[in-house]
């Protein structure tokens, strides 16, 4: 699939399928993630893999009881951990690096045949306390992984020039 085609064809995805994900699947994904560009080389994030009923409808509950989380058969956890960086304001570092990393993640995903949703809504403690995090390491993202029973309508985009400012 071509990059493009990559981006067109990922969605929001709110409805899984009651099928296991592989373990060769979740390690591409990992890899992926592996990959990702980070401030400083200093991969300021960490990523807890969260399977089994009980624990994927914690993780729901967690989110603001999202319960279309434990349709999922697993979901990939994207921490920081600023405690790996060296520079000042480790926490602005730590947040990029983790964000890139869940949004390596997310691409993986789309293109691995499987689908996601980017989970923002939780408070961080909460989902730290599901996944038994360790210290100083604080999600921002979820992302149930699974296989799509849902095709949803593309969402509206804004138009570039809402966005985009040049600089001269």
């Amino acid at each position: 699939m071509e990059f493009m085609e990559l981006l067109q064809a990922r969605q929001s995805v709110r409805r899984y399928r009651n099928e296991p994900v592989s373990e060769a699947l979740v390690g591409r994904i990992l890899e992926a993630v592996r990959t990702a560009p980070s401030a400083g080389n200093f991969q300021a994030y960490e990523i807890y893999v969260v399977e089994g009923k009980a624990r994927m409808e914690a993780l729901a509950e967690a989110t603001f009881s999202h319960e279309w989380i434990a349709q999922a058969p697993m979901a990939l956890v994207v921490c920081t951990n600023a405690a790996r960086c060296e520079y000042d304001g480790k926490e602005h570092w730590a947040l990029q690096d983790a964000s890139i990393a869940a949004t390596l993640a997310h691409l993986a995903v789309v293109e691995l045949g499987l689908a996601t949703c980017w989970v923002g809504a939780f408070l961080p403690a909460k989902v730290a306390e599901v996944v038994e995090a360790a210290e100083g390491h604080v999600p921002v993202a979820v992302l149930p992984v699974g296989y799509a029973d849902e095709a949803p309508p593309r969402s509206e985009r804004r138009k570039l020039e809402e966005f985009v400012h040049r600089c001269k």
